[in-house]
């Protein structure tokens, strides 16, 4: 990570060397300001579409992971629009615009759910979905009846 991080620092002061050795001193201040004006409208403009959408989801009782993933992605382009740099606002562009975020979406819902499997594996032992029941090692799955199962218990009233 500290590796990756570096070679960001490099690529932003090499951006912005090359940008002040064509445009000057002032037109690079001029640039990442106007990126940064330019950048924060669409961030808010962006990132009010991705809260209603988001609420009209909610209230329709669909799962809304791709709204949500919009809203981060969208947060996340602010945040490194706000940067001072060439890189990062070029980065934050691509996650504002709506084609190029729902690329990043989709790699990022990906990668999350690898990740969720990942760590269910290590917490529990390898875990199989079979039929929407969860079967493990230790819990074969049930047998399969015609009849609803009868669930015994005691009843606790309080």
């Amino acid at each position: 990570m500290a590796v990756v991080f570096l070679l960001y620092v490099i690529a932003e002061v090499a951006a912005v060397w090359a940008v002040g050795s064509a445009v000057g001193v002032l037109g690079t201040i001029g640039l990442l300001l106007a990126g940064a004006f330019v950048g924060s409208w669409l961030a808010r403009r962006e990132g009010g579409k991705a809260m209603r959408a988001f609420v009209e989801t909610a209230r329709a009782g669909r799962p809304a992971e791709k709204e949500l993933t919009d809203g981060m992605l969208v947060a996340l382009g602010g945040v490194l629009i706000m940067l001072p740099g060439f890189v990062s606002d070029v980065i934050g562009l691509l996650l504002l615009l709506p084609p190029t975020r729902s690329v990043a979406r989709k790699i990022w819902l990906r990668r999350a759910e690898k990740r969720a499997i990942r760590f269910a594996n290590q917490r529990r032992g390898p875990v199989m979905v079979v039929d929407s029941e969860v079967v493990t090692e230790d819990h074969p799955p049930p047998p399969r009846s015609s009849q609803p199962p009868i669930i015994e218990g005691r009843v606790i009233e309080g």
